[in-house]
């Protein structure tokens, strides 16, 4: 027999749920924060400037500021520690950290393409780890299991040369790869691990692209919708993979790029 038809309020929806998101003090990362709050979700958004998070946190009661530097292995285990500690559940995971390197491969030392990778591929799967572990032997009540959510970035999948960069681009990559072998070991228990992959956003990390005129008409004239994405259009991606409209969906990566790699 076929299920009820959920309304679209229904399955969305994210009440009764703890959401951790990092990088959480400015761009995509303080919207989706503000997303997963309003979907209904008790969010603890992570980031190093505790003031930002904590003017993020005065829009909104549902969202807990964190300090924390992902890159810290002590940070990331206090931050899911906070989480259950003050509401017994992780649910829903979004790493959103990350840091950019050089843009020519030739000026990066190794030391600095490690650093890079630690912050964008080595937090992200301990935070994974960290969380597949606190909801061992749990359920959610909810038809979609747990979810993790790593960012990604159209770099993982292809080149954006010039404006690329080995070691970003490698740790996107990476972490497509890390979303899919952890969807294969975590399928079982009820974790869905899926990644987002943007493409150009306006963001704080892309101010001086769209700040300069020649970079932003690259942007335009290499996008099939022929203009750079804004925040909100990211809205509808990461609730679908945060909540039960996603629940047949893991190891998949979403991308939200205006037709960037399709060309």
């Amino acid at each position: 027999m076929n299920a009820p038809l959920p309304s679209a309020t229904e399955l969305f929806s994210l009440e009764g749920r703890t959401a951790i998101v990092t990088g959480a003090s400015a761009g995509l990362g303080a919207r989706f924060a503000a997303v997963l709050a309003q979907a209904g979700a008790t969010v603890f958004a992570a980031a190093r400037r505790i003031d930002r998070l904590k003017e993020l946190a005065d829009s909104d009661a549902r969202i807990h500021p964190v300090a924390c530097d992902v890159s810290v292995e002590a940070d990331r285990t206090r931050l899911v520690d906070t989480a259950l500690t003050t509401t017994g559940r992780i649910d829903i995971l979004v790493n959103n950290a990350a840091t950019s390197g050089e843009t020519r491969a030739h000026d990066e030392t190794p030391d600095a393409f490690a650093d890079v990778l630690g912050v964008n591929l080595t937090a992200p799967f301990h935070l994974a780890r960290l969380t597949a572990e606190a909801s061992a032997g749990e359920s959610t009540g909810g038809a979609s299991g747990r979810s993790i959510i790593n960012v990604s970035s159209i770099l993982g999948l292809v080149s954006a040369a010039p404006l690329g960069g080995a070691s970003y681009s490698a740790s996107k990559a990476g972490l497509i790869g890390l979303t899919r072998e952890l969807a294969g070991q975590w399928g079982r228990a009820g974790i869905r691990v899926n990644a987002l992959a943007p493409g150009w956003f306006r963001t704080e990390m892309t101010a001086d692209l769209f700040g300069d005129e020649r970079s932003s008409r690259w942007v335009e004239r290499n996008t099939l919708l022929r203009r750079g994405g804004h925040g909100h259009e990211l809205d509808g991606a990461l609730l679908f993979l945060a909540s039960d409209a996603s629940s047949y969906c893991t190891g998949q990566v979403l991308t939200v790029d205006g037709g960037w790699t399709a060309r």
